[in-house]
């Protein structure tokens, strides 16, 4: 209801960071930016307890048309839930638990929607599981992660866009048209939790709907090079790209020890980018990301002495 924009950007930022015992450290933050509503949500959690204890697990929630699904799933949506499948660690296993631990939390909201009055809200999902040989990548919808390994992109998701050949395929099977590059020229994002609206079709099965619960699951083993991995929602991959954000991140954790002023310098550089939505961004660090070193912090020190001499003579 009312202007989704508002006349001044909210510029407040929720920080924080953590870490393990697992040689994991990271910094979440998050900022409501132009937009009338906060309605992102994350979750953070670098070890998990019992049996998966040398696992960690974070993610991030992008809600749209209410806060609702993002809220509840980034409460509720966790990797314990599918069960004893995960301790044995066999990927293929790992990524069908994960899958149906999706697919199931969509099925338990959609009825929780329908007897409660629920705002039509949906949510995309960017996360990650960290075993200790692997990482899982999971991603349903346009947030976004990525892993930084010896300086380079090396693995990022692919966002889930109803004008993508395999997702029109889908929403045209199910009844819909692509237009306005959105699902019936409405909806941007062509696999969500939620949006209930577009999960109507009663003769085809759930992951064959306009818009589909369904999470795309990879997974890379781990290598000494893995230097960091970033989560974030479209607020910042639609101002900076891949490399671009990489590299900035990278060059930061040179001169820069606490990854809570780095997750908010990126909100700052989306933002003067001209990101216009809410933002929130996880940075996860493994033992092997750059380290602050005292000649990049000389550089530094040098540029900002050379950019200070600059306007004063100008």
């Amino acid at each position: 209801p009312g202007a989704p924009y508002l006349e001044r950007p909210i510029l407040e930022k929720h920080v924080s960071e953590g870490g393990s015992q697992l040689g994991l450290n990271y910094a979440v933050a998050s900022m409501q930016g132009w937009r009338a509503h906060m309605e992102d949500a994350h979750t953070c959690m670098p070890q998990l307890k019992g049996e998966l204890e040398d696992w960690a697990y974070f993610a991030v929630f992008d809600g749209h048309a209410g806060i609702t699904v993002a809220q509840y799933c980034s409460r509720n949506l966790h990797p314990g839930h599918p069960g004893g499948c995960l301790t044995n660690e066999d990927p293929e296993q790992v990524k069908e638990g994960i899958r149906e631990g999706f697919l199931d939390i969509d099925r338990h909201m959609h009825k929780m929607a329908r007897q409660d009055t629920w705002d039509r809200s949906g949510s995309t999902a960017a996360a990650v599981m960290i075993s200790p040989h692997h990482i899982y990548f999971i991603n349903c919808g346009d947030s976004r992660t990525l892993l930084c390994n010896d300086g380079q992109v090396i693995f990022y998701t692919e966002d889930h866009k109803p004008f993508n050949p395999r997702e029109k395929e889908r929403i045209q099977n199910a009844g819909g048209s692509v237009t306005l590059q959105r699902i019936n020229g409405s909806l941007a994002v062509s696999r969500a939790l939620g949006d209930f609206d577009f999960k109507e079709v009663d003769w085809r099965p759930e992951t064959e709907q306009l818009v589909s619960p369904e999470p795309e699951v990879y997974e890379l083993e781990r290598t000494p090079e893995d230097e960091f991995l970033i989560l974030a929602c479209d607020g910042v991959w639609d101002a900076i790209g891949n490399e671009e954000l990489c590299a900035f991140v990278r060059n930061r954790l040179q001169v820069c020890d606490d990854l809570r002023d780095i997750c908010a310098q990126v909100i700052d550089l989306c933002l003067y980018k001209g990101s216009l939505d809410n933002i929130s961004i996880i940075i996860v660090c493994f033992r092997g990301a750059p380290q602050v070193s005292q000649e990049a912090l000389q550089q530094e020190a040098e540029l900002e002495q050379h950019i200070d001499m600059k306007v004063e003579g100008d």
